[in-house]
């Protein structure tokens, strides 16, 4: 029997498909995490695959975020899972149970802590020494602590403690138990890169959890983890010893630079600058009696993890029948006849009406809700309804277009861009009448004579009497306006006759207009070069919220490393000078 577990980093991390990369991790149960997919969006490629059994459990809150999946091979079908630890996801028959006392934790709590998609357990039958015993694995991916986020620090103790709890419920319950995916806390200095970077390194509360967790917080005698369990049944009551092991570390206590997780931003996996935060943990009797094997694969690509395995000498026993959480039987994949009802969600009547009656009477918004709700209610606030003609006359079924009579005649584009007229007086019949004659007789100027150049439309506008363009400049706008309109309409149709700029002068202009834009737009300046490799630099900006937000400054190009690495990044660091 063999297992896998992988934080994937989303599940397109499988780019030739799902199934080619089950079949190359040759697992009979493999755990993802961070599959990043909510059941919205699981399609049938990835939710079912030929030869195995699959179990989801998705973030409730947020798309795109954390989740877990556990592939059974069809020869390791389980006969039980469940999706979370508390048990409140869980209203089908198949589920594991066994929860353990949640005396400190409230219903909120319970509830949050399941919300996110951090855990599917599934329940299979082992043959042991000709004994056929219970199996139980628990696939995590524990929430990390945002340094930025105080609260996330707590939910993730939380998480830890709910973890703890149910492991060792299910543990007491008679069967055995293995604990694998991302725990996101290195337990040991040596599962770190660089433990003297990190300030009081054993007094984090993740790894102050794990040597509690564990059958023993240090780094000795993996071996003896029998006689170790043996001694924590004779334990005095109210001294907590660990009743789990860290598998790898079982087969290789003293390895170092054993990375599962390096950063992708630094590169650092060219140098192994990584650290090792995903586990398989199993009961400390099925380590020392049935594992053969254990180890990482930083091989294999894809992520920012890398996969870790381990292997057991018992044969798995799988059920006839997979349980009620395989996503096959989801109604979406089961080929079911879906109801109605299963889209449709009852909405409080009593609740729109009071919206609708508190709503603001300037909001746009609203406004346009409300003209959502009733299409022929309302038009504006005085509560006057929109009277269309066509309604009357339109047969029930047809659209009609409706036309919008318009106010006034379109005018010339040019009219916006004349400089507003000052002390306009209000246009009566007679200077209507009068404006009608002075445009009769510009008409009659235009036909009489030819304009073909700008001078000629000076002399035909000077020639207006005096007491008409006192008429125009103290007439009605919108009537000059249209005056105005048409003399710039005749002069558009005569710009043709005026001289046009030589390509020359063009190019001349444009070089002029290049020099400009690179003085105000110039690019990111030229890198410099680090001091120790002389290699050109790397352009970054900082994105941490502080003083420095946004400001750019360049570091060697290399990948991060530990300091005595050669090959590594070196210390060079300049901010970008702005006034370069």
């Amino acid at each position: 029997m063999k297992l896998i577990t992988w934080n994937i980093n989303g599940i397109r991390t499988f780019r030739d498909g799902i199934k080619k990369a089950l079949d190359s991790l040759d697992a009979d149960i493999i755990c993802v995490q961070e599959t990043k997919v909510t059941r919205d969006l699981l399609d049938e490629r990835t939710a079912i695959v030929d030869g195995y059994s699959s179990y989801f459990s998705y973030s409730r809150g947020r798309s795109g975020y954390s989740g877990v999946a556990t592939y059974c091979k069809d020869s390791a079908t389980p006969f039980a899972a469940e999706e979370g630890l508390t048990g409140l996801l869980t209203n089908h028959e198949g589920a594991v149970g066994c929860y353990g006392d949640h005396a400190e934790f409230s219903g909120e709590d319970l509830q949050l802590l399941d919300n996110e998609g951090r855990a599917v357990i599934t329940q299979h039958r082992i043959m042991c020494q000709e004994n056929v015993k219970t199996l139980t694995v628990i696939n995590v991916y524990c929430p990390r602590a945002d340094p930025e986020k105080p609260e996330r620090k707590q939910f993730k103790l939380q998480f830890y403690k709910l973890l703890q709890c149910r492991a060792e419920a299910v543990l007491k319950g008679g069967s055995h138990v293995i604990v694998l995916g991302d725990v996101n806390t290195s337990h040991q200095p040596i599962d770190h890169c660089d433990p003297s970077d990190v300030d009081d390194f054993g007094e984090n509360p993740g790894r102050k959890w794990l040597n509690e967790f564990l059958h023993s917080g240090k780094q000795e005698d993996y071996r003896n983890v029998e006689e170790q369990y043996k001694e924590s049944e004779e334990s005095i009551d109210g001294i907590h010893t660990g009743k789990f092991v860290d598998v790898f570390r079982f087969f290789h206590p003293t390895r170092t630079n054993a990375f599962t997780c390096w950063s992708t931003l630094t590169g650092a996996r060219q140098t192994n600058y990584g650290t090792r935060i995903d586990y398989i943990f199993a009961d400390c009797q099925l380590t020392k009696e049935q594992f053969v094997a254990a180890d990482i694969m930083p091989e294999v690509e894809g992520s920012d993890h890398c996969p870790v395995w381990g292997q057991l000498s018992c044969p798995l026993l799988p059920s006839y029948k997979p349980p009620p959480l395989c996503t096959r039987f989801l109604p979406e994949f089961a080929g079911k006849q879906q109801k109605l009802s299963r889209f449709l969600v009852r909405v409080d009547q009593k609740s729109i009406q009071s919206e609708q009656m508190d709503v603001l009477p300037g909001s746009q918004e609203e406004g346009e809700r409300r003209e959502n709700l009733h299409p022929s209610g309302p038009a504006d606030i005085s509560g006057k309804k929109r009277v269309f003609p066509s309604d009357s006359v339109a047969p029930q079924g047809k659209k009609t277009k409706k036309i919008k009579p318009s106010s006034k005649p379109q005018g010339s584009l040019l009219s916006f861009f004349k400089p507003k007229l000052t002390n306009v007086v209000p246009p009566t019949d007679t200077s209507t009448k009068q404006c009608e004659e002075t445009l009769d007789k510009i008409t009659t100027m235009q036909n009489s004579q030819q304009v073909s150049t700008t001078k000629g439309k000076e002399s035909m506008v000077t020639d207006i009497a005096p007491e008409d363009k006192a008429l125009l400049s103290g007439g009605s706008s919108h009537v000059f306006t249209s005056i105005t309109t048409e003399v710039n309409d005749k002069h558009m149709m005569t710009k043709h006759s005026t001289p046009q700029p030589t390509v020359g002068q063009y190019n001349v202009k444009k070089g002029e207009s290049k020099v400009f834009w690179k003085s105000v737009l110039h690019g990111p300046p030229p890198p410099p070069s680090c001091k120790v490799h002389g290699e050109p630099c790397v352009l970054r900006t900082v994105k941490k919220e502080g003083p420095n937000m946004g400001k750019q400054f360049f570091v060697c190009a290399r990948p991060q490393g530990h300091a005595s690495n050669p090959e590594a990044r070196c210390n060079f660091f300049a901010w970008v000078d702005k006034g370069k």
